[in-house]
């Protein structure tokens, strides 16, 4: 049941989007949506795109003839996962697979379209995870519960390295966009937010148990064994390096880095 003064929208419906922009005249449209089943994109190429690339487009046209403001949340997946070290706000995209295609695909169209008049932002962000909903976290924490109580080891990657986002974090950075456009019009079109600090998804799995024992939300947890990307093939298969150059973002947006144990620690608490 959608909760009240909640309304359903479709994002693979590019008339949907723009009607929805024209009808409520909003000042500023955030957009976290997207189509993120990375390797089922590889066999839906064409929802994925609708999702990521067209509803970032209908925002955008509706806005520009409407007025407001566009934040797209976009992802770290718009770079090759190549390079070795941190990926800054202002590197050309190449993206590499369908989902990541179609994520650089909805920068694109933001850019095409309001880039001329400045009111459109991109945020780029990283490995998301909260309390609530599916994410590696919280699939993490599932698996200890049930493998730490049968004794059977628990299989991570550990030759992927990246930077986790909290939801928390994440919504405070854009908050601080928006409060940022509506007061000056200063702040770069595009930044980039993550926690601080480096992590393998064996690290981030390791922690999940660690912390999940401290805090009372298992009696024990699984042994993780580290495993290569190789070992775990996947139809899209994932970057070996995804941390993003935050340096100037968090400077722009005068918000503290949170190191990614710490707001790994905020939410398992928040589960708790």
């Amino acid at each position: 049941m959608i909760p009240p003064r909640l309304l359903p929208l479709d994002l693979a419906d590019a008339d949907a989007c723009r009607a929805a922009v024209l009808e409520h005249r909003p000042d500023w449209v955030l957009n976290g949506g997207a189509y993120t089943a990375v390797d089922k994109a590889e066999s839906e190429p064409e929802l994925a795109l609708a999702v990521n690339g067209g509803a970032p487009r209908a925002f955008a046209e509706a806005l520009l003839e409407a007025g407001g403001r566009l934040l797209q949340v976009s992802t770290v997946f718009v770079f090759n996962g190549q390079q070795g070290s941190p990926y800054r706000p202002e590197q050309a995209r190449d993206p590499l697979g369908a989902y990541r295609r179609t994520k650089a695909a909805g920068e694109e169209a933001v850019g095409e379209v309001l880039a001329a008049s400045g009111r459109g932002m991109i945020l780029r962000t990283s490995w998301v995870m909260g309390p609530v909903g599916n994410n590696f976290a919280l699939t993490m924490l599932r698996l200890h519960r049930e493998r730490g109580a049968s004794g059977q080891a628990l299989g991570v990657v550990d030759d992927q390295v990246g930077s986790t986002t909290n939801t928390g974090t994440l919504a405070a950075a854009c908050w601080r966009v928006i409060a940022a456009m509506d007061t000056h019009d200063g702040l770069p079109a595009v930044l980039h937010w993550s926690e601080a600090g480096a992590a393998s998804w064996y690290d981030v799995a390791m922690a999940v148990g660690e912390l999940g024992v401290e805090l009372g939300l298992l009696e024990r947890m699984a042994a993780v064994k580290p495993i290569t990307t190789a070992d775990y093939p996947t139809p899209a298969q994932g970057p070996s390096y995804s941390l993003l150059d935050c340096t100037g973002s968090r400077k722009d947006l005068d918000l503290p880095p949170t190191h990614w144990r710490q707001a790994l620690r905020q939410l398992l608490e928040a589960v708790a």
